[in-house]
């Protein structure tokens, strides 16, 4: 009986510290930084946004939508830790912003995006290498739906279709594909994680705009 008391505060030891990572866990990244923007408009889980130009760095990877975020997002670590970079680098690391970004090419592969942190231009940031590359995205208004759970093809194609419905039905034009946003790394349990989906869109509005 004893041996199994101790097993049971071993185990809930365990469920603790468990607890508590997850916690630190959720703590950071709710800390990280995230890109300004204005809201112009609202409706429950969607907003409508006007994003400035962000600076990110990418990796494209073939294969199917989970296994090349995978990848991409391995090749993106390691660039933010101080590896793969260019050859006269000094190995500075870079501080970790969210969202994650994935959207697919027009040749069918995924691409990974880490926006790069607001004290960076294209002049200071750590040279990339290793496949690792270079953007800037324009300034540019998108749409987005938020939810929670874990953001499988199912779920991501669910919400495409709400979004697009949306914007159809309050006068905005799409205009490009579907973009993913994630929040939380796979340490975050599915229940409190936040993602979103994002669709750009026109700038000019067809019908009366909405109070936000």
């Amino acid at each position: 009986m004893a041996k199994l008391g101790r097993l049971a505060a071993i185990g809930g030891g365990l469920v603790a510290l468990a607890g508590a990572g997850i916690a630190l866990a959720a703590y950071r990244e709710r800390k990280a930084e995230h890109p300004d923007y204005a809201t112009i408009d609202a409706d429950d889980a969607i907003e409508v946004r006007d994003y400035p130009a962000l600076l990110v760095a990418e990796a494209i990877a073939p294969g199917d939508r989970l296994n090349a975020l995978n990848a991409g997002f391995e090749r993106l670590a390691d660039y933010f830790a101080g590896k793969r970079r260019g050859p006269d680098d000094d190995g500075e690391t870079v501080a970790m912003t969210a969202p994650v970004l994935s959207d697919r090419t027009e040749r069918g592969q995924w691409r990974t995006r880490f926006i790069l942190p607001s004290h960076y231009d294209a002049a200071t940031m750590p040279a990339p290498g290793g496949g690792v590359s270079a953007a800037q995205l324009p300034a540019r208004r998108l749409a987005a739906i938020r939810f929670a759970g874990s953001a499988g093809d199912e779920a991501l194609a669910d919400r495409e279709r709400q979004l697009r419905v949306w914007l159809a039905q309050h006068g905005y034009t799409p205009e490009g594909a579907a973009e993913h946003a994630y929040y939380n790394s796979p340490f975050v349990p599915p229940p409190l994680r936040h993602n979103e989906l994002w669709v750009p869109i026109a700038l000019t509005l067809a019908g009366p705009a909405r109070a936000v």
